[in-house]
Protein backbone atom coordinates (compact mmCIF):
# COMPACT_ATOMS: atom_id res chain seq x y z
CA UNK A 1 0.00 0.00 0.00
CA UNK A 2 1.32 3.45 -0.87
CA UNK A 3 1.55 6.40 1.51
CA UNK A 4 1.21 10.06 0.62
CA UNK A 5 3.53 12.38 2.57
CA UNK A 6 3.20 16.17 2.94
CA UNK A 7 5.05 18.90 4.85
CA UNK A 8 3.43 22.18 5.93
CA UNK A 9 4.84 25.11 7.91
CA UNK A 10 2.41 27.01 10.16
CA UNK A 11 2.66 29.93 12.59
CA UNK A 12 1.43 29.56 16.13
CA UNK A 13 -0.34 32.23 18.19
CA UNK A 14 3.07 33.61 19.29
CA UNK A 15 4.18 34.08 15.68
CA UNK A 16 6.69 31.19 15.76
CA UNK A 17 6.99 29.11 12.59
CA UNK A 18 6.38 25.42 13.28
CA UNK A 19 6.98 22.42 11.06
CA UNK A 20 4.18 19.89 10.55
CA UNK A 21 3.93 16.77 8.44
CA UNK A 22 1.38 14.11 7.58
CA UNK A 23 1.30 10.57 6.25
CA UNK A 24 -1.95 9.73 4.46
CA UNK A 25 -3.33 6.48 3.05
CA UNK A 26 -4.55 6.72 -0.54
CA UNK A 27 -8.05 5.67 0.55
CA UNK A 28 -10.27 7.48 3.05
CA UNK A 29 -8.61 7.02 6.49
CA UNK A 30 -10.11 4.83 9.20
CA UNK A 31 -9.26 7.45 11.83
CA UNK A 32 -6.79 10.21 12.71
CA UNK A 33 -3.62 9.77 14.77
CA UNK A 34 -1.70 12.77 16.12
CA UNK A 35 1.98 12.38 17.03
CA UNK A 36 3.67 13.93 20.09
CA UNK A 37 7.41 13.33 19.88
CA UNK A 38 9.92 13.03 22.71
CA UNK A 39 12.33 15.58 24.18
CA UNK A 40 14.91 16.67 21.63
CA UNK A 41 13.31 14.59 18.87
CA UNK A 42 11.44 15.45 15.65
CA UNK A 43 8.76 13.95 13.42
CA UNK A 44 9.76 13.93 9.76
CA UNK A 45 12.69 11.51 10.04
CA UNK A 46 12.70 9.94 13.49
CA UNK A 47 8.96 9.21 13.55
CA UNK A 48 8.69 8.33 9.86
CA UNK A 49 8.41 4.65 10.74
CA UNK A 50 5.39 5.33 12.96
CA UNK A 51 3.77 7.50 10.30
CA UNK A 52 4.26 5.10 7.41
CA UNK A 53 3.27 1.96 9.33
CA UNK A 54 0.05 3.48 10.61
CA UNK A 55 -0.78 5.04 7.23
CA UNK A 56 -0.15 1.72 5.52
CA UNK A 57 -2.80 0.30 7.86
CA UNK A 58 -5.34 2.93 6.90
CA UNK A 59 -4.75 5.73 9.43
CA UNK A 60 -4.09 9.40 8.65
CA UNK A 61 -1.11 10.47 10.78
CA UNK A 62 -0.17 14.05 11.66
CA UNK A 63 3.00 15.27 13.36
CA UNK A 64 4.35 18.59 14.62
CA UNK A 65 7.84 19.61 15.72
CA UNK A 66 7.58 21.58 18.97
CA UNK A 67 9.01 25.09 19.15
CA UNK A 68 12.80 24.78 19.29
CA UNK A 69 12.70 21.17 18.07
CA UNK A 70 13.42 19.61 14.69
CA UNK A 71 12.62 21.95 11.82
CA UNK A 72 10.56 24.39 13.87
CA UNK A 73 11.90 27.84 14.78
CA UNK A 74 13.04 28.80 18.26
CA UNK A 75 16.07 28.34 20.52
CA UNK A 76 17.14 24.71 20.27
CA UNK A 77 15.36 22.58 22.83
CA UNK A 78 14.52 25.53 25.05
CA UNK A 79 11.15 25.02 26.73
CA UNK A 80 10.14 28.34 28.27
CA UNK A 81 6.69 27.03 29.21
CA UNK A 82 5.55 23.44 28.81
CA UNK A 83 2.04 24.79 28.29
CA UNK A 84 3.25 26.38 25.05
CA UNK A 85 3.96 22.93 23.62
CA UNK A 86 0.59 21.60 24.75
CA UNK A 87 -1.29 24.61 23.38
CA UNK A 88 0.51 24.44 20.02
CA UNK A 89 -0.27 20.75 19.67
CA UNK A 90 -3.89 21.15 20.73
CA UNK A 91 -4.51 24.05 18.33
CA UNK A 92 -2.83 22.36 15.38
CA UNK A 93 -4.51 19.00 15.99
CA UNK A 94 -7.94 20.63 16.31
CA UNK A 95 -7.36 22.65 13.14
CA UNK A 96 -6.84 19.37 11.28
CA UNK A 97 -9.92 17.79 12.85
CA UNK A 98 -11.98 20.79 11.74
CA UNK A 99 -11.24 20.14 8.07
CA UNK A 100 -14.33 18.92 6.25
CA UNK A 101 -12.90 15.53 5.24
CA UNK A 102 -11.89 14.75 8.85
CA UNK A 103 -14.78 16.11 10.93
CA UNK A 104 -16.45 12.74 11.43
CA UNK A 105 -13.27 10.74 11.99
CA UNK A 106 -12.24 9.16 15.29
CA UNK A 107 -9.31 11.01 16.92
CA UNK A 108 -6.35 9.42 18.71
CA UNK A 109 -3.28 10.91 20.40
CA UNK A 110 0.10 9.17 20.20
CA UNK A 111 2.96 10.14 22.54
CA UNK A 112 6.47 8.78 23.02
CA UNK A 113 8.50 9.51 26.18
CA UNK A 114 8.05 13.24 26.92
CA UNK A 115 5.43 13.17 24.17
CA UNK A 116 3.36 10.99 26.46
CA UNK A 117 3.10 13.93 28.86
CA UNK A 118 2.17 16.22 25.95
CA UNK A 119 -0.55 13.79 24.86
CA UNK A 120 -2.01 13.44 28.37
CA UNK A 121 -2.07 17.22 28.91
CA UNK A 122 -3.62 17.74 25.46
CA UNK A 123 -6.34 15.30 26.48
CA UNK A 124 -6.88 17.16 29.78
CA UNK A 125 -7.49 20.45 27.92
CA UNK A 126 -10.61 18.92 26.35
CA UNK A 127 -11.28 15.41 27.72
CA UNK A 128 -14.41 14.79 25.63
CA UNK A 129 -12.70 15.61 22.34
CA UNK A 130 -10.30 12.66 22.17
CA UNK A 131 -11.28 9.03 21.59
CA UNK A 132 -8.07 7.43 22.87
CA UNK A 133 -4.31 7.63 23.34
CA UNK A 134 -1.27 5.47 22.63
CA UNK A 135 1.52 6.11 25.15
CA UNK A 136 4.97 4.63 24.50
CA UNK A 137 7.27 4.70 27.55
CA UNK A 138 5.60 7.95 28.68
CA UNK A 139 6.94 10.64 31.00
CA UNK A 140 4.06 11.08 33.43
CA UNK A 141 5.44 10.60 36.93
CA UNK A 142 8.71 10.95 38.85
CA UNK A 143 10.03 7.64 40.06
CA UNK A 144 9.80 7.26 43.83
CA UNK A 145 13.45 6.14 43.75
CA UNK A 146 14.77 9.64 43.19
CA UNK A 147 12.38 12.47 43.66
CA UNK A 148 14.56 15.60 43.82
CA UNK A 149 14.82 17.17 47.26
CA UNK A 150 12.61 20.27 47.59
CA UNK A 151 15.69 22.31 48.55
CA UNK A 152 17.35 21.42 45.23
CA UNK A 153 14.27 22.48 43.30
CA UNK A 154 14.00 25.68 45.33
CA UNK A 155 17.63 26.60 44.70
CA UNK A 156 17.43 26.07 40.95
CA UNK A 157 14.09 27.84 40.72
CA UNK A 158 15.71 30.98 42.17
CA UNK A 159 18.18 31.20 39.27
CA UNK A 160 16.09 29.87 36.39
CA UNK A 161 15.05 33.35 35.24
CA UNK A 162 18.63 34.59 35.52
CA UNK A 163 20.27 31.81 33.50
CA UNK A 164 17.28 30.00 31.90
CA UNK A 165 19.25 28.72 28.90
CA UNK A 166 22.20 27.47 30.91
CA UNK A 167 23.09 23.98 29.74
CA UNK A 168 23.25 21.52 32.61
CA UNK A 169 26.17 19.06 32.93
CA UNK A 170 24.99 15.80 31.33
CA UNK A 171 25.26 12.25 32.48
CA UNK A 172 26.12 9.41 30.12
CA UNK A 173 24.77 9.75 26.58
CA UNK A 174 21.22 8.41 26.74
CA UNK A 175 21.33 7.12 23.15
CA UNK A 176 23.45 4.17 24.28
CA UNK A 177 20.80 3.27 26.85
CA UNK A 178 17.71 3.92 24.73
CA UNK A 179 18.37 2.08 21.47
CA UNK A 180 19.31 -1.58 21.52
CA UNK A 181 20.57 -1.94 17.92
CA UNK A 182 24.01 -0.32 17.39
CA UNK A 183 23.23 0.64 13.78
CA UNK A 184 20.10 2.46 14.88
CA UNK A 185 22.03 4.33 17.56
CA UNK A 186 24.30 5.66 14.83
CA UNK A 187 21.27 6.63 12.72
CA UNK A 188 19.96 8.68 15.64
CA UNK A 189 23.34 10.34 16.16
CA UNK A 190 23.49 11.12 12.45
CA UNK A 191 20.11 12.87 12.49
CA UNK A 192 21.05 16.55 12.76
CA UNK A 193 17.44 17.49 13.53
CA UNK A 194 17.71 15.71 16.90
CA UNK A 195 19.04 17.82 19.77
CA UNK A 196 22.01 16.07 21.35
CA UNK A 197 23.61 18.83 23.46
CA UNK A 198 23.19 19.38 27.19
CA UNK A 199 19.67 20.17 28.46
CA UNK A 200 18.90 23.73 29.53
CA UNK A 201 18.03 24.70 33.11
CA UNK A 202 14.58 26.12 32.32
CA UNK A 203 13.77 23.12 30.13
CA UNK A 204 14.70 20.67 32.88
CA UNK A 205 12.62 22.53 35.46
CA UNK A 206 9.61 22.72 33.14
CA UNK A 207 9.77 18.96 32.58
CA UNK A 208 10.15 18.41 36.32
CA UNK A 209 7.12 20.56 37.12
CA UNK A 210 5.10 18.87 34.39
CA UNK A 211 5.93 15.41 35.72
CA UNK A 212 5.03 16.44 39.27
CA UNK A 213 1.73 17.91 38.09
CA UNK A 214 0.87 14.77 36.12
CA UNK A 215 1.87 12.55 39.02
CA UNK A 216 -0.63 14.32 41.25
CA UNK A 217 -3.42 14.06 38.68
CA UNK A 218 -3.12 10.61 37.10
CA UNK A 219 -6.60 9.85 38.42
CA UNK A 220 -7.93 12.59 36.12
CA UNK A 221 -6.98 10.59 33.01
CA UNK A 222 -10.29 9.35 31.64
CA UNK A 223 -9.81 8.52 27.97
CA UNK A 224 -9.19 4.99 26.64
CA UNK A 225 -5.46 4.31 26.39
CA UNK A 226 -2.81 1.74 25.64
CA UNK A 227 0.49 2.24 27.45
CA UNK A 228 3.51 0.27 26.23
CA UNK A 229 6.84 -0.10 28.03
CA UNK A 230 9.96 -2.22 27.72
CA UNK A 231 10.76 -3.99 30.97
CA UNK A 232 14.48 -3.45 30.37
CA UNK A 233 14.02 0.30 29.85
CA UNK A 234 16.56 2.24 31.94
CA UNK A 235 15.71 5.64 30.41
CA UNK A 236 12.13 5.91 31.66
CA UNK A 237 11.01 3.74 34.54
CA UNK A 238 8.40 1.04 33.71
CA UNK A 239 6.96 1.66 37.19
CA UNK A 240 5.79 5.03 35.87
CA UNK A 241 3.59 3.34 33.27
CA UNK A 242 2.29 0.93 35.89
CA UNK A 243 1.31 3.89 38.10
CA UNK A 244 -0.56 5.48 35.21
CA UNK A 245 -2.40 2.24 34.52
CA UNK A 246 -3.31 1.71 38.16
CA UNK A 247 -4.40 5.28 38.98
CA UNK A 248 -6.12 6.43 35.77
CA UNK A 249 -9.92 6.62 35.93
CA UNK A 250 -10.27 5.31 32.38
CA UNK A 251 -12.63 2.37 32.11
CA UNK A 252 -10.86 1.18 28.96
CA UNK A 253 -7.15 0.95 29.70
CA UNK A 254 -4.45 -1.51 28.67
CA UNK A 255 -0.79 -1.86 29.63
CA UNK A 256 1.68 -3.92 27.62
CA UNK A 257 5.05 -4.81 29.14
CA UNK A 258 7.75 -6.23 26.87
CA UNK A 259 10.38 -8.43 28.54
CA UNK A 260 13.90 -7.61 27.36
CA UNK A 261 12.93 -4.54 25.36
CA UNK A 262 14.55 -1.15 25.91
CA UNK A 263 13.27 2.43 25.68
CA UNK A 264 13.16 2.80 21.88
CA UNK A 265 10.30 0.38 21.26
CA UNK A 266 9.35 1.72 17.82
CA UNK A 267 12.83 2.45 16.50
CA UNK A 268 15.75 1.00 18.47
CA UNK A 269 14.80 -2.68 18.72
CA UNK A 270 15.44 -5.52 16.26
CA UNK A 271 12.89 -5.42 13.43
CA UNK A 272 11.01 -8.47 14.70
CA UNK A 273 10.44 -6.74 18.05
CA UNK A 274 9.33 -3.53 16.37
CA UNK A 275 6.80 -5.54 14.37
CA UNK A 276 5.39 -6.99 17.61
CA UNK A 277 4.96 -3.50 19.08
CA UNK A 278 3.28 -2.13 15.96
CA UNK A 279 1.05 -5.18 15.72
CA UNK A 280 -0.17 -4.43 19.26
CA UNK A 281 -0.65 -0.74 18.43
CA UNK A 282 -2.60 -1.36 15.23
CA UNK A 283 -4.71 -4.08 16.84
CA UNK A 284 -5.65 -1.70 19.67
CA UNK A 285 -6.51 1.08 17.21
CA UNK A 286 -8.57 -1.20 14.99
CA UNK A 287 -10.62 -2.46 17.92
CA UNK A 288 -11.33 1.04 19.26
CA UNK A 289 -12.10 2.34 15.81
CA UNK A 290 -14.43 -0.42 14.66
CA UNK A 291 -15.69 -2.37 17.65
CA UNK A 292 -17.54 -1.49 20.83
CA UNK A 293 -15.48 -1.91 24.00
CA UNK A 294 -16.90 -3.24 27.25
CA UNK A 295 -17.06 -0.66 30.05
CA UNK A 296 -14.73 -2.78 32.15
CA UNK A 297 -12.19 -3.47 29.43
CA UNK A 298 -9.07 -2.88 31.55
CA UNK A 299 -6.27 -5.21 30.60
CA UNK A 300 -2.71 -5.87 31.71
CA UNK A 301 -0.62 -7.95 29.37
CA UNK A 302 2.92 -9.21 29.33
CA UNK A 303 3.76 -9.59 25.66
CA UNK A 304 6.10 -12.29 24.36
CA UNK A 305 9.03 -10.98 22.35
CA UNK A 306 10.43 -12.91 19.41
CA UNK A 307 13.81 -11.41 20.21
CA UNK A 308 13.96 -10.32 23.80
CA UNK A 309 17.17 -8.62 23.41
CA UNK A 310 -8.18 26.39 17.46
CA UNK A 311 -7.28 29.95 16.56
CA UNK A 312 -6.62 29.76 12.79
CA UNK A 313 -3.03 29.35 11.66
CA UNK A 314 -1.20 31.30 9.01
CA UNK A 315 -0.33 28.53 6.56
CA UNK A 316 3.05 28.41 4.80
CA UNK A 317 2.67 25.32 2.66
CA UNK A 318 5.42 23.14 1.26
CA UNK A 319 3.64 20.07 -0.09
CA UNK A 320 5.61 17.20 -1.56
CA UNK A 321 3.59 14.02 -2.13
CA UNK A 322 5.71 10.89 -2.42
CA UNK A 323 5.03 7.17 -2.37
CA UNK A 324 6.71 4.99 0.26
CA UNK A 325 7.00 1.25 0.53
CA UNK A 326 6.91 0.05 3.18
CA UNK A 327 17.93 -12.47 21.70
CA UNK A 328 19.61 -11.00 24.48
CA UNK A 329 19.10 -11.49 28.25
CA UNK A 330 17.11 -8.80 30.02
CA UNK A 331 19.27 -6.04 31.40
CA UNK A 332 19.60 -5.73 35.14
CA UNK A 333 18.25 -2.34 36.21
CA UNK A 334 21.12 -0.39 37.80
CA UNK A 335 20.74 1.58 40.99
CA UNK A 336 19.98 4.82 39.18
CA UNK A 337 18.20 8.08 39.73
CA UNK A 338 15.20 9.18 37.69
CA UNK A 339 14.14 12.76 37.08
CA UNK A 340 10.90 13.34 35.19
CA UNK A 341 11.07 9.64 34.37
CA UNK A 342 14.63 9.91 33.03
CA UNK A 343 17.73 8.33 34.44
CA UNK A 344 20.01 10.94 35.91
CA UNK A 345 21.62 12.46 38.99
CA UNK A 346 19.05 14.82 40.45
CA UNK A 347 18.97 17.83 38.12
CA UNK A 348 21.87 16.54 36.03
CA UNK A 349 20.60 14.57 33.08
CA UNK A 350 20.99 14.32 29.32
CA UNK A 351 18.29 12.99 27.08
CA UNK A 352 17.34 12.95 23.45
CA UNK A 353 13.92 11.51 24.29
Amino acid sequence: MGVEYHEVFIRNSRGVQLFTCRWLPFSSPKALVFLCHGYGMECSRFMRGVGTKLANNGYAVFGIDYEGHGRSAGARCYIKKFDNIVNDCSEFFKSVCAQEEYREKTRFLYGESMGGAVALLTHKKDPSFWHGALLVAPMCKISEKVKPHPMVISLLTKVEDVIPRWKIVPTKDVIDSAFKEPAKREEVRGNKLIYQAKPRLKTALEMLRTSMHLEESLHEVTLPFLVLHGEADIVTDPEVSKALYEQASSKDKTIKLYPGMWHGLTYGEPEENIEIVFSDIISWLDKRNGESIDDDASLIERSVCLATSTPPYEMLTISSPITMKETKPQRTRPQANYLCGWKGRRMHHHSSM
